[in-house]
């Protein structure tokens, strides 16, 4: 019997190299079907490591060099935000945010985590703020009265602390990060690049051990 096969991609909506790698990984998992994919919050910014966006005085050049590798635009209200720098980045509520949405469209997963790095990268809206989900669902289809009744409930917090758990049981520290289940085999297929290097990384699995790519650190030094 062939060994069943998944993706799992850890990312963080705080992320500027995971909003740059969304369309990439949206394109992995359209092309293949056949491999499950489980999308994890890895909790890049929580507990200590939580501050405002101007501490990080790295993040205007890294997200020139995201836009550059990677095409996305960074839009005028985020970039308002981040020039006045006092907006906090906790990603222990965009985890649970993301939870309360995937919990209800599940399938949807990877589109659910591309709309919310869209409304912060590009429409500069807060993912500490419910009214974020609320509209993230109404233009998904999804009842975004269920969204917000779940963001309140404690199983939803529990389910992002259980996020963080799996992640750092994987081993993941900088995002984003994708891996291939093959078996008892656990293979990085590495971070930011273009569809036609991830497809090529896919098919040569068999010869990857670990690949890194653009990322998000733990201790930020490729900005965020």
């Amino acid at each position: 019997m062939t060994a069943a096969k998944e993706l799992i991609y850890a990312w963080d909506a705080y992320c500027g190299w995971c909003y740059g790698f969304s369309k990439t990984i949206r394109s992995l998992h359209e092309n293949h079907p056949e491999l499950p994919l489980t999308v994890l919050s890895g909790g890049l910014f929580i507990g200590d490591r939580s501050h405002s966006i101007g501490s990080f005085s790295h993040i205007p050049e890294a997200n020139k060099r995201i836009s550059q590798l990677t095409g996305v635009e960074f839009g005028s209200a985020y970039q308002e935000l981040l020039s006045e720098g006092s907006f906090v980045m906790n990603s222990k509520s965009p985890a649970i945010g993301f939870n309360a949405l995937r919990s209800l469209a599940p399938d949807r997963a990877i589109y659910l985590a591309s709309a919310m790095q869209h409304a912060f990268y590009y429409e500069g809206m807060s993912l500490s703020d419910p009214g974020t989900y609320y509209k993230i669902a109404l233009a998904n289809n999804i009842d975004p009265n269920a969204v917000l009744k779940l963001l309140d409930d404690p199983a939803s917090i529990t389910a992002a602390r259980a996020d963080f758990v799996k992640v750092k049981h994987l081993g993941v520290n900088s995002y984003p990060t994708l891996l291939l289940r093959n078996g008892n085999e656990l293979i990085s297929l590495g971070g930011t690049m273009g569809i036609e290097e991830l497809e090529e990384r896919l098919s040569c699995t068999n010869l990857i051990q670990n690949i890194a790519g653009e990322h998000c650190s733990l201790d930020n030094k490729n900005g965020c």
